[in-house]
C-alpha cells in the first residue's frame, strides 16, 4: 500500500481528509464522518515506509528534530493535499486533508452574497474564524480569487503550508511557503512590506508577534486577510487582546477599532436531508458604532449591534444564520440548536419566526420551496419580508381607516340631504350638498386607486423575494398558490 494509492481514493469517494495511524485501517472522513476502510491495520513500520516515500531528507530530518511536521503535498492530475506528520505514543501518524486544484467561488459555496464586498476593500483587516475544518481556508482561497480576477494588485500569500494553488489573472500572486520559502510568519511579514503588495495573506494568526505585524500592516494601508481558530466575532476579539499584555490592551483595542474591516466567522452543520454540510455564516464589518465598542471595549454589546444591522450593513449573528437556514429547510432545527452558543435565544428566534402561525396570525413558517435567496444562509431576505409584510399591513389598516372614515362623512351628508327634501330646502343648499357629495366620492375613488397601486407594489417586492426566484429552489409556485409568509 502507497499514500499515492490512498489519496487517489479520497478523491475518488470525495472524502475531506486521509487518518493514518498505527494498528487502525486508514480512516476517511466523509460529510463530517470518520469512517474506517475495510483492510488490515496498518503497521507503525508500514507508516513509515510509506511517509519516507513522499518526504525529502530534510523534511525527515525536521520531522524527527521537532517530532512534527506539515507540508503540502499534490498527486499529479487528482489533487493537493495539506499534510501533517506527528508522534503519538511513540509512532508514526498522519492526517492528509484534501485540497483541490480548482475550488469554488463564493457563489458556488453558497456564501452570502456581501462577502463579495470584502474583495472590494483597499485597506483593512479582515479575519476568518471558525473550528478545525470548517472552511477558513477555502474562503480565504475563494476570496483572493475573486481579488486576482478583477483587481490589478499584487496579492502576497504567507502560509504554513501553502494549501489553494492561486493563479494570476488581473492581478499577481506570490505564494510563499513557511520552511521552504521563508523561516517563519514574522520574516515573511516584514518582508512582505517591502514587496510592493497590495493585499497580504497570513494563513494563520498564531502567536502576538504575528498579530502585531499584522495589525501594523494594516495600518500602514495595506489590506491584510487571515484566520484564528475561534467561533464568533466576539471570541476573536477577545483572543486578540489576550495575546497581549494587559497593559497594552487599550493600544490593541485602538488599533482594531480603526483597522478592522470584517470578520466572518463559519460553523459546518449537517444538512437536513443527509447530502453534506453547508456553512452558518456569523458577519461584522466596520461601522462607526461598530468601531466605538471595540475602542470602549464593550465587546458584550457587539453581538446585539450585528443583528441590528442586518438591513444596511448586512452584517448577521450566527443565531440569525441558522435561523435563515432553519427556515428554508436546509437543517434541522435540532442541529442548529446544537451548533448556537446561545441556544436558548435561538429557540425564541425560531418559534418567532416559524411558529406565528398557530397565533392565527397571517404568514407562518416558510413552505419548501420558497427560496428567497441564492444564499440559504443570508438572514436579510428574511428580515426584508418581515419588514414589508409590515409595511403591508400597515397600509392596509391606513385605507381601510381613512375609507371609513369619509363612508362615515357620506352618511352624515346622506342623512342632512334626507332632512332637507322633507322640507323647504334653502335656496341653493341642495346643490351645495349634492356637489360635496361627489367630491367626497371622487375622493374616495382616487385614494382606493392609490392604495390598491401601493398593495401591488408591494406584492410584486414579495413575489420577487419570496415567489422562487431564487436560484436552485427546487420548485415554482403559482401565485394563486404560493405559501410561506404572505398568502394574500
Amino acid at each position: 500500500m502507497k499514500i499515492e494509492e490512498l489519496l487517489r481514493f479520497v478523491v475518488q469517494q470525495e472524502a475531506s481528509d486521509l487518518h493514518i495511524k498505527p494498528m487502525r485501517p486508514p480512516l476517511l472522513r466523509i460529510n463530517g464522518k470518520l469512517l474506517p476502510l475495510k483492510t488490515d491495520p496498518l503497521h507503525p513500520d508500514l507508516i513509515r515506509e510509506m511517509c519516507q516515500e513522499i518526504l525529502s531528507q530534510r523534511e525527515l530530518e525536521i520531522l524527527e528534530e521537532s517530532r512534527a511536521l506539515d507540508f503540502g503535498y499534490s498527486v499529479p492530475g487528482v489533487s493537493r493535499f495539506r499534510a501533517s506528520l506527528f508522534y503519538q505514543r511513540g509512532t508514526l501518524s498522519g492526517v492528509f486533508r484534501r485540497v483541490p486544484f480548482d475550488f469554488p467561488t463564493l457563489d458556488e459555496w453558497g456564501l452570502p452574497p456581501v462577502l463579495a464586498e470584502l474583495a472590494e476593500l483597499s485597506q483593512g483587516l479582515v479575519l476568518v474564524t471558525g473550528p478545525t475544518g470548517s472552511g477558513k481556508s477555502s474562503t480565504l482561497a475563494a476570496l483572493m480569487r475573486l481579488m486576482s480576477d478583477t483587481r490589478l494588485a499584487h496579492i502576497v500569500t504567507i502560509e504554513d503550508p501553502i494549501e489553494f494553488l492561486l493563479k494570476d489573472n488581473l492581478g499577481a500572486v506570490t505564494q510563499r511557503e513557511i520552511g521552504t520559502d521563508t523561516p517563519g510568519f514574522g520574516a515573511a511579514l516584514r518582508n512582505a512590506l517591502r514587496q510592493d503588495p497590495d493585499i497580504i495573506m497570513v494563513g494563520e494568526m498564531r502567536d502576538v508577534e504575528t498579530v502585531h505585524t499584522v495589525l501594523q500592516a494594516a495600518e500602514t494601508g495595506h489590506l491584510v486577510l487571515s484566520t484564528l481558530h475561534t467561533n464568533s466575532a466576539v471570541q476573536t476579539l477577545d483572543r486578540i487582546l489576550d495575546l497581549f499584555p494587559s497593559g497594552q490592551h487599550r493600544q490593541v483595542r485602538q488599533q482594531l477599532s480603526s483597522v478592522l474591516a470584517a470578520i466572518i466567522s463559519l460553523r459546518l452543520v449537517d444538512k437536513a436531508d443527509g447530502s453534506g454540510l453547508t456553512a452558518a455564516v456569523e458577519i461584522l464589518r466596520w461601522t462607526p458604532r461598530i468601531s466605538k465598542l471595540i475602542f470602549e471595549g464593550n465587546l458584550e454589546a457587539l453581538y446585539e449591534e450585528m443583528e441590528n444591522s442586518v438591513s444596511y450593513y448586512r452584517m448577521q449573528s450566527m443565531n440569525q444564520s441558522l435561523t435563515a437556514l432553519v427556515a428554508h429547510k436546509v437543517i434541522t432545527k435540532e442541529a442548529a440548536l446544537d451548533t448556537s452558543t446561545i441556544p436558548d435565544d435561538l429557540d425564541l428566534m425560531l418559534r418567532k419566526l416559524l411558529y406565528s402561525s398557530e397565533n392565527g396570525e397571517q404568514g407562518g413558517s416558510l413552505e419548501e420551496g420558497d427560496l428567497m435567496a441564492e444564499s440559504l444562509s443570508d438572514y436579510s431576505k428574511i428580515e426584508e419580508l418581515q419588514e414589508i409584510k409590515k409595511l403591508y399591513d400597515e397600509l392596509q389598516e391606513k385605507m381601510g381607516s381613512e375609507l371609513n372614515e369619509r363612508d362615515e362623512e357620506i352618511g352624515r351628508l346622506n342623512d342632512r340631504l334626507a332632512d332637507i327634501s322633507g322640507g323647504p330646502a334653502p335656496i341653493g343648499e341642495d346643490n351645495k350638498l349634492k356637489q360635496e357629495n361627489n367630491r367626497l366620492n371622487q375622493q374616495i375613488q382616487l385614494i382606493r386607486q392609490e392604495y390598491e397601486a401601493k398593495i401591488e407594489r408591494l406584492n410584486a417586492r414579495v413575489r420577487d423575494l419570496s415567489g422562487g426566484v431564487a436560484s436552485g429552489a427546487s420548485r415554482s409556485t403559482p401565485d394563486a398558490e404560493r405559501k410561506g409568509f404572505f398568502r394574500r
